[in-house]
């Protein structure tokens, strides 16, 4: 008989949390008892974020406490092996087991130290248990509170749970661990695409808040300029009974960028650093260990709050989005700057005047609204672990919760959802920028290379070989090959590249290839590396413009026969519009073109004017302002 076939008869009693457990404890709050990070700090002050995948995970963004602290924790816990953690505000229910004695970490208040009568139930069943269906719905009618909700220790002993037999217990936590260390296993394995989203994501952000594009013009102001004064709370205006959600440094998450938990304060019992009033949409900075990263943006929820002096209070002026400004405190540069100019070895601070010094690119409210909306976007993808993970994730997390649900006698259905990992690729920072900005400015060295193709002198002939001789001047294209080479390697073309004459570049020889075939060192071959951003005849056009050969001429090597410099070449920047204006921008180039090769045949005293009006417009379609 499986496990499934014996849980519907074997007995089950239900029973109180309470009557299950030695004691419910909980840790301390910093405010009233230490500080956190202080300079002699080394142990962990675990909180909701450190406890996840039923283990306790402290990171480089977990507060720390003294030796003093954790003893005053410790004194209130009683932790122990065996253990069982619980989550009881803010995210409720996240649950994890100590496996070894706590000995440089300790748990805050609101999560709570659950110690199993062994002799009834288990701790792996009682963690288990938690996750539930049902035991999750019981909780969740018991959570009170306003804008962080909590569930009572009170409550928490009144928690109903089932009791089937230890032996049962024990079968039912093999199996559902089973399931876990293959889900965990999967996990891992695919960790590194989140960690990939999330360097695509600084990637990205740092990309867009840069302003490097010579075409879009910003202007650069300081915080302080484009933001609004604020103020301090008058507390002898206050009445006595009058309350406030107050927002310290270990209030804001650092890894949600969110609020958590506050402190209800009155007149009389608001500490000395409840000062600043926050409205909506302000942006809050810890400038005490800045680079921490701790900053939030205030909701509905906590508009005309107060928070601590430890926070540096952005309020817009209207110039910038509160969301553009938020994004920007999350960016390499700002940190790199608070870093720079914070002071103080052991308790490192930055003040508010030296943070509203710091200057901000300020495009237009459409051009940020923009660059938010697509931040917005990866961040919520890079915040989300299944979001893109491959769909063995999630089918093997529905199968565990599946069995998890039969063997706790409460059914879910599995239900799989097909998910894929995006295919990124270089032409999509290209393709964002025109969304965000329009046209941008290019390098030809990020859109083109030369060619690395070879060919050999057998399989050339008059037709596909091209040399610098048989080039014409001034955008004329190719004659046939008078020479062929016999022997040799040579540089190889293909349909759709380009090639120009790197001798005496000021003849303007260049030619769109309709073929492949062989050039020699004489010629360049420019093959574009994103069609589908760059049309290739989009950058014939480009090459073919006067501003391109007194470019190459300006710095060509030699003076009786210059030669371009190929790196220089690469260097050059362009106008890259979207591919539907390129589109239009050649199709009216090659009607110019048609139109002018019809004159030459037919009408030679007009090709003169027509061949002005061709290049009149062109350096008009080609000459991008903003």
């Amino acid at each position: 008989m499986n496990i499934l076939e014996e849980i519907p008869n074997c007995p089950v009693e239900w029973k109180e949390l309470g009557e299950v457990a030695h004691s419910i404890k909980t840790g301390l709050n910093p405010r009233k008892f230490f500080q956190l990070n202080t300079s002699d700090a080394s142990n962990y002050y675990i909180t909701v974020r450190e406890i996840r995948g039923h283990k306790i995970v402290p990171s480089e963004k977990t507060d720390l406490i003294n030796n003093d602290g954790l003893m005053l924790c410790q004194n209130r816990s009683n932790l122990e092996i065996g253990d069982v953690l619980f989550t009881g505000t803010g995210t409720i229910g996240n649950v994890a087991i100590i496996e070894k004695t706590p000995t440089n970490w300790n748990i805050k208040e609101g999560v709570y130290a659950i110690k199993p009568k062994k002799e009834q139930i288990c701790s792996k069943f009682l963690m288990y248990l938690f996750e539930s269906e049902k035991i999750r719905k019981d909780i969740e009618g018991r959570k009170a509170g306003g804008t962080v909700k909590s569930v009572s220790m009170a409550e928490m002993k009144k928690i109903k749970i089932p009791i089937p037999p230890l032996e049962i217990q024990e079968k039912i936590v093999q199996t559902l661990d089973k399931f876990t260390d293959y889900v965990t296993e999967l996990t891992s394995e695919l960790t590194s695409e989140l960690t990939s989203r999330k360097k695509q994501y600084s990637f990205y952000r740092d990309k867009l808040l840069s302003f490097e594009d010579e075409v879009y013009q910003v202007e650069w102001k300081t915080l302080d300029a484009v933001s609004e004064r604020t103020s301090n709370i008058s507390w002898n205006k206050i009445g006595d009974d009058e309350k406030f959600k107050y927002i310290d440094l270990s209030s804001v998450d650092r890894v949600s960028n969110k609020i958590t938990e506050t402190t209800s304060i009155t007149k009389s019992t608001a500490p000395s650093r409840a000062q600043k009033i926050v409205k909506s949409n302000d942006i809050i900075l810890g400038t005490t260990r800045p680079t921490l990263k701790r900053f939030t943006k205030i909701t509905d929820d906590y508009n005309d709050q107060i928070c601590s002096t430890g926070f540096y209070v952005f309020r817009t002026n209207g110039e910038v989005l509160p969301n553009y400004v938020y994004h920007i405190f999350s960016s390499s540069d700002f940190y790199k700057y608070l870093e720079e100019n914070q002071s103080g070895a052991s308790y490192p601070a930055i003040s508010d005047a030296l943070v509203k010094k710091y200057k901000i690119p300020v495009p237009s409210l459409e051009i940020q609204s923009r660059i938010v909306q697509v931040l917005d976007n990866f961040d919520m993808v890079c915040n989300d672990l299944n979001i893109g993970l491959p769909k063995e994730i999630e089918l093997r997390q529905k199968q565990y919760e599946y069995f998890r649900e039969k063997l706790l006698t409460f059914v879910a259905e599995g239900e799989y959802t097909e998910s894929r990992v995006e295919e990124w690729d270089n032409s999509a920072i290209i393709k964002l920028l025109q969304w965000v900005f329009g046209p941008i400015q290019v390098e030809l060295g990020a859109m083109a290379r030369y060619s690395k193709a070879r060919i050999e002198a057998t399989k050339l002939t008059s037709e596909n070989y091209v040399g610098v001789d048989n080039l014409l001047q001034d955008r004329n294209g190719k004659t046939v090959a008078t020479y062929l080479p016999e022997q040799g390697s040579f540089t190889g073309y293909d349909q759709d590249d380009i090639l120009i004459g790197n001798i005496r570049p000021y003849l303007k020889k260049i030619w769109y290839a309709n073929q492949s075939g062989g050039t020699n060192g004489d010629v360049l071959v420019i093959q574009n590396l994103f069609p589908s951003c760059l049309e290739s005849q989009y950058l014939y056009y480009v090459l073919s413009d006067d501003r391109f050969f007194s470019y190459d001429m300006q710095y060509a090597k030699g003076s009786k026969m210059p030669r371009g410099d190929k790196a220089a070449i690469m260097q050059y920047s362009f106008i890259l519009p979207s591919l539907s204006e390129q589109e239009r921008i050649v199709s009216i180039l090659d009607n110019f073109n048609t139109l002018t090769n019809s004159l030459s045949e037919g009408l030679p005293k007009e090709i003169e004017l027509r061949q002005k009006q061709y290049e009149y417009w062109r350096e008009q379609l080609l000459n991008f302002t903003r």
